[in-house]
């Protein structure tokens, strides 16, 4: 029996944006299990009402509904323990929560300041009022004004990013010599980036280009798919 992924969504059903089902898409794909997925906008969040969470992702195995992305990771490798590890110990678990904690609050926000008109121009058409209602709350400024797609804003996610840039000039992952969660977690922000705009939030040059390409390539290259 295949696991079910549900994913967030745009107009597109194959806009599938969310960083955070994508760190969940890469850890059922280190695992090597069979997943099916189901879309979900916005306001369609009764398809995931069982699992008592208002958010993707979540997943469905047999009779275990699990939701959050990292809860996820840890459920996988409790279930399938036979599969790739995702942690190899507690101490890779607490170091990949320090990288979740610091990707959601230092990557992820100019990185969505890029590209977010973008993102709301790709929503169904039903999503768009809850979209810019919940997100210019959480701002406290309408989405044109939060929007800064400019030199000045790819300097700050370049700046950001100087600990990975760093790490990654001596090991080929931030794991280590094999991708782990924590470059699921990071990975899950360029997604973001990717699927949802075309506008570049790296220069060229960066270093990083190196390891994101690294990431693209994993799995027959389901990030260039996706």
């Amino acid at each position: 029996m295949s696991i079910t992924l549900y994913e967030l969504a745009g107009a597109d059903e194959n806009r599938r944006f969310s960083p955070y089902c994508w760190r969940s898409r890469l850890a059922l794909a280190h695992k090597g299990l069979d997943v099916k997925t189901e879309i979900i906008r916005f306001t369609q969040k009764e398809k995931i009402a069982h699992s008592g969470s208002p958010t993707v992702p979540v997943i469905d195995d047999g009779e275990s509904t699990v939701s959050d992305s990292f809860d996820i990771a840890l459920y996988l490798d409790q279930a399938y323990p036979e599969a790739p590890a995702l942690f190899g110990s507690e101490i890779e678990q607490g170091q990949a929560k320090f990288i979740e904690t610091w990707a959601n609050t230092q990557v992820m926000g100019p990185m969505f300041r890029i590209i977010i008109m973008d993102i709301f121009n790709g929503l169904d058409e039903g999503d768009k009022a809850y979209f810019r209602e919940t997100r210019e709350a959480r701002f406290g400024m309408t989405l044109e004004q939060f929007h800064k797609d400019d030199d000045e804003q790819r300097a700050v996610v370049a700046q950001v990013l100087t600990p990975v840039r760093m790490m990654l000039a001596t090991q080929p992952f931030l794991s280590g010599q094999q991708p782990g969660f924590a470059d699921y977690i990071l990975m899950g922000c360029f997604m973001l980036a990717r699927c949802g705009s075309t506008k570049p939030v790296l220069n060229d040059d960066d270093d990083v280009q190196q390891w994101l390409e690294r990431m693209l390539d994993l799995y027959d290259g389901m990030c260039r798919k996706g």
